[in-house]
Order: C-alpha cells, then sequence, then structure tokens
C-alpha cells in the first residue's frame, strides 16, 4: 500500500481528506506513484507534471524518508519504507517570493 500526503490546494482539487492510499504491482517509481495518482484523480493533471513532458513541475517537490527525491530518475525506486506503505510519500508545493 502506497501513502502519498498532498498539499492543501491539491488536497481540496481533489475533494480528498487526509493522505491518498492504494496498491501497486511492480517496482514503486515515482512516475508510476504519479500515473496512479492522475488516474484516480483526473482532476490533478497537470498540476505536478506537465501533462506535454511528464516532467515535475519547478515548484513541486518529492520527499520520502526524509530525502529530496526530487531530482531522482522518475523511473528509480522509491525507498522501500515509501513503497511498502510504512512511510508516506511527501508531495510539497514549495513556495517563492522575495
Amino acid at each position: 500500500m502506497i501513502r502519498v500526503v498532498l498539499p492543501a490546494h491539491l488536497r481540496q482539487l481533489a475533494k480528498v481528506d487526509g493522505e491518498v492510499r492504494f496498491d501497486l504491482d511492480g517496482p514503486v517509481t515515482q512516475r508510476l506513484v504519479l500515473d496512479a495518482l492522475e488516474e484516480r484523480f483526473p482532476v490533478l493533471r497537470g498540476t505536478i507534471r506537465d501533462r506535454a513532458s511528464g516532467r515535475r513541475r519547478a515548484f513541486v517537490r518529492l520527499y520520502g524518508c526524509e530525502e529530496d527525491l526530487s531530482n531522482e530518475s522518475p523511473d528509480a525506486p522509491l525507498p522501500e519504507r515509501v513503497a511498502s506503505g510504512s512511510e508516506p510519500l511527501l508531495i510539497i508545493g514549495a513556495m517563492a517570493g522575495g
């Protein structure tokens, strides 16, 4: 079971409370998790990744096991504790300003 924690604005958009949970088959990667998330909540398509290129949006960060996984390959396996569901994958909407 994969656990995903979304930022408040994406939870509101997807109309979910708390974390999202779902089962995945095969090696658990960022791409697989985001594909499943967008399939379950189509309204999130284009919010985390660019629709055309599939690349993560610049101000969105992915964390797992207290590590920034944002710049890892989308096809690299996620840490075992995230893949097993003992820890969530955190999707964070970064802020900028000055």
